[in-house]
């Protein structure tokens, strides 16, 4: 409403301007230009004044606005950049660890193979052993019962240690094979075991 007064006032004072041209008045035309002028300078103190200090401070929030926006972008550029180099480290990493996984997988495989080797050896004795043993067995038992000579086992590899039970009498045996030779050893033995059956 103050706008539509100002613009009221500014066309009155074109019609008195236009009149007193027509009238050819100089010193009233001077008079009206000088009003003229002195409204459009209080016109422009109240209008175009507050708009250009509007505009300032716009300009001036819109630039540090902008500066933010600047300075957030170069924050955001150096996370990126540690966010690629931590990308990149990892990635090395889990390249590290992948070759580390195959190569114990590898190892892996390595010992399972290993494994059913052994399994495969270890029935193979098994049989063997089932065989042997039993015969060994059954031989150490013929001695026992021709001989009648007790062996004991727990002795060093170069001492024969054992009782012979004969029909009377029980006689301890103790050679040391390293000062006898094989012969003499044997010998020794036979003698224990009775020839009359």
């Amino acid at each position: 409403m103050a706008q539509s007064h100002k613009f009221q006032d500014l066309e009155e004072t074109g019609d008195v301007l236009v009149s007193f041209i027509k009238s050819s008045q100089p010193e009233k035309l001077i008079q009206v230009n000088e009003e003229h002028q002195a409204l459009f300078d209080k016109l422009n103190k109240r209008l175009v004044t507050p708009i250009l200090k509007d505009m300032s401070q716009v300009e001036e929030a819109v630039g540090q606005r902008l500066m933010d926006m600047e300075e957030e972008k170069n924050l955001m550029e150096e996370e990126l950049q540690i966010l690629e180099d931590q990308l990149r480290k990892s990635s090395a990493k889990s390249q590290m660890t992948d070759s580390e996984l195959q190569f114990l997988q590898r190892e892996l495989e390595s010992l399972r193979i290993d494994e059913d080797e052994l399994e495969v050896l270890r029935s193979e004795v098994d049989e063997d052993t089932t065989e042997v043993i039993p015969s060994a067995v059954y031989v150490s038992q013929l001695y026992h019962v021709i001989t009648r000579i007790k062996w004991e086992y727990d002795t060093p590899p170069n001492v024969l240690k054992g009782v012979h039970y004969g029909p009377d009498l029980a006689t301890p045996i103790n050679l040391d094979t390293c000062s006898l030779s094989p012969c003499e050893v044997s010998d020794q033995l036979w003698s224990f075991v009775s020839t009359e059956w």
